[in-house]
């Protein structure tokens, strides 16, 4: 059975166990990034991350495994996993690249949020359906992920009580598309 021994720290016991740690973290980064990208059809893009994610991966899980009784190298490769994981959702949050399809469900409001939306310079489309409580006004826009939630401070400010979703667009073609003075 593993024993796990707490060797010294001593500088090199350290370096190892933060190389690990660091290798971790970029593998397990990447790896969110990837899974990201891969979801959002971007066939090379998934292909460069993988080959660095299994690289990284590769070379922790090697020094690990050849000190598998140094504790210090198994919490580095843990701790990275771990860190690596927030770190890769932030760096999605920050870049939020892609679109989002925003829909908005507004009972009496629906009209006054479609028109504040096209005053800001957004497109939007809206229909009518049939919800649990009566005649429902449903709008639907797609937006750089970068606005989504500008959008949805627009439509909560209009209607305080709309029900909001937003999910990934995985591709836009052709319509209106918000971007700045342009449009697509």
């Amino acid at each position: 059975m593993f024993s796990f021994d707490f060797p010294p720290l001593t500088a090199g016991v350290l370096w190892g166990a933060l190389l690990i740690f660091a290798l971790r973290v970029l593998g397990v980064a990447i790896s969110t990034l990837r899974v990201l990208v891969m979801m959002r059809g971007k066939k090379v893009a998934a292909f460069v991350a993988g080959f660095f994610e299994v690289l990284a991966y590769v070379i922790a899980i090697a020094e690990v495994v050849n000190n598998l009784d140094n504790v210090w190298n198994v919490l580095g490769y843990c701790l990275g996993f771990s860190v690596g994981t927030v770190v890769g959702m932030v760096l999605d949050e920050r870049t939020a690249s892609g679109y989002a399809n925003v829909r908005i469900i507004s009972r009496y409001q629906a009209q006054s949020i479609v028109e504040k939306i096209h005053d800001a310079g957004f497109g939007a489309t809206v229909g009518w359906g049939h919800g649990r409580g009566g005649t429902v006004g449903m709008i639907v826009a797609v937006v750089h992920r970068k606005e989504a939630d500008t959008l949805c401070a627009i439509a909560e400010k209009a209607d305080p009580n709309a029900f909001i979703t937003i999910e990934d667009a995985r591709a836009v073609r052709r319509g209106y598309i918000h971007m700045g003075n342009q449009e697509r």
